[in-house]
C-alpha cells in the first residue's frame, strides 16, 4: 500500500509544501510571503490562516484530491521536553504550539498547520525531528557556570535524516550505528548519534565559526564588550549570529566568493577558511569524546559539504582518526516525509506529548 503525504516546512518569509507518495516527491511549491504579505497579521500565530490558505490554493490548482492522503507532517516547532521523532499533534500539543514554545518561531505553526489540514480528513498529523529535541546525556547538561545548563540546539531533523541515509547504504539501521554528524551550512552544529540517540551536541553558538555566526568564544573578551559601553545588547548579539563569522573576517558569507577569492591568491581568504575547517575538525574531535565504543564515522553534510575545498581540509584533520563521510545537502522536505513514512510503516513508534513529564531518559 502507497501513502501519500503531504508535507509542510513554514518559514520566517515562506511557507514550502510538497505531496509525496512513499518516498517519491509528486509536487512541491515553495510559497513566498513579503513584508507587505505579513503586515496585517500582528503576530504569528494570526498567520495561521492565511499560510493554510494558500496551500490549500495551491493543492486545488494542482487538482490534488485531499481525500487520497494518509497523513500530514509538519515541521517541529521550539517545543519543550521532546525527544527525536515524530509526535502525533494532539490536543495538548496543538496547546503547547499555540502558547508554551520556548521564543516565537515560524516552525511553531508546522504542526498546527499540520493538524488543520488532517483533522477533517480524520487522519493524523505529525511533526518531526524538532530542532529542540533533547536526549543528551544527564552529564552532558552540566557546565561549570552554575546558572547554565546545557541543552541540545542542533540541526536535528538533517542530521538523523543523513545518518539513516547512511546506514541504509550500508545495510544496517541508524539504531545501530555510532556516528558524528557535522551539519555545515550558514550555522554550523554538530552531534553525537549513539544508538539512535543524540547523546551530545556542539550548537551553532558554541562550536566552530560559520559563515555568519561567530561561534565558540574567549567569554572574558565578550563580557569587556559588553561592559565596554561601545555596543548595545541587540549589536552584540547581531556580532554573534547574523554579522559574524566569514560575513565579519571577509564582507562576505557567500563561500563560492570565498573560494574564488583565494583560487586568486587572497592569502587572508585562504588562511580564514583553513581556520573554518580547523575548527569544524576540533569540533569534530570534542563528539569524538563522548562514545565509550567505536565511532562508525563522522559524516559532513549540509550546503557547505557540497563545497570540495572545504571538506577536504577536514578530511585532512580528521582521516587517520576516524571514517568521513560526505553527504552534502539539506533536503527538510524529504527527511520529513521519510520520518512520517517510517511511523506509518511501523519502523518507528509515534510519540505522545506530555506537557508536564520531564525530559524523557532513554
Amino acid at each position: 500500500m502507497a501513502y501519500r503525504l503531504l508535507v509542510l516546512n513554514p518559514g520566517s518569509t515562506s511557507t514550502k509544501a510538497a505531496i509525496y507518495e512513499d518516498e517519491h516527491q509528486l509536487v512541491v511549491k515553495n510559497m513566498v510571503h513579503t513584508n507587505q504579505d505579513l503586515a496585517p497579521y500582528p503576530t504569528l500565530y494570526d498567520q495561521l490562516d492565511y499560510r493554510v490558505a494558500l496551500v490549500r490554493l495551491w493543492l486545488a490548482q494542482e487538482g490534488f484530491d485531499l481525500s487520497t492522503l494518509s497523513a500530514v507532517v509538519g515541521r517541529g516547532g521550539i517545543i519543550p521536553h521532546i525527544v527525536a521523532g515524530g509526535y502525533q499533534v494532539d490536543d495538548a500539543l496543538e496547546d503547547c504550539l499555540r502558547h508554551h514554545t520556548a521564543f516565537d518561531h515560524a516552525s511553531n505553526l508546522g504542526g498546527l498547520m499540520a493538524r488543520a489540514f488532517a483533522q477533517p480528513l480524520g487522519i493524523p498529523a505529525y511533526i518531526y525531528d524538532a530542532v529542540t529535541s533533547d536526549e543528551l546525556l544527564p552529564e552532558a547538561r552540566v557546565t561549570g557556570f552554575k546558572e547554565v545548563t546545557r541543552t541540545s540546539f542542533c540541526h536535528v531533523l538533517n542530521a538523523r535524516a543523513t545518518s539513516h541515509k547512511y546506514a541504509e547504504t550500508l545495510g544496517r539501521k541508524y539504531e545501530d550505528m555510532n556516528l558524528v554528524v557535522a551539519h555545515l551550512g550558514g550555522g554550523i552544529s554538530i552531534s553525537a548519534h549513539s544508538h539512535g540517540r543524540i547523546i551530545d551536541s556542539v550548537s551553532d553558538d558554541a562550536g566552530p565559526f560559520s559563515p555568519d555566526r561567530s561561534g565558540s568564544l574567549n567569554m572574558l573578551y565578550v563580557v569587556d564588550l559588553c561592559y565596554s559601553g561601545k555596543y548595545t545588547k541587540p549589536e552584540m548579539l547581531k556580532k554573534l549570529r547574523g554579522e559574524g563569522g566569514m560575513s565579519a573576517l571577509l564582507g562576505t558569507h557567500d563561500c563560492q566568493e570565498i573560494e574564488r577569492r583565494i583560487q586568486n591568491g587572497d592569502e587572508w581568504a585562504s588562511l580564514v577558511y583553513k581556520a573554518q575547517a580547523l575548527q569544524i575538525s576540533k569540533g569534530v574531535g570534542i563528539m569524538l569524546g563522548c562514545f565509550t565504543e567505536l565511532i562508525d564515522a563522522v559524516i559532513l553534510t549540509g550546503g557547505l559539504a557540497n563545497s570540495k575545498m572545504l571538506t577536504g581540509m577536514v578530511i585532512d584533520y580528521l582521516h587517520n582518526l576516524v571514517k568521513v563521510v560526505v553527504i552534502p545537502g539539506e533536503n527538510e522536505m524529504e527527511a520529513l516525509a521519510l520520518g512520517a513514512l517510517r511511523i506509518l510503516n511501523g519502523q518507528e513508534q509515534v510519540h505522545t506529548f506530555c506537557p508536564v513529564c520531564p525530559m524523557p531518559i532513554r
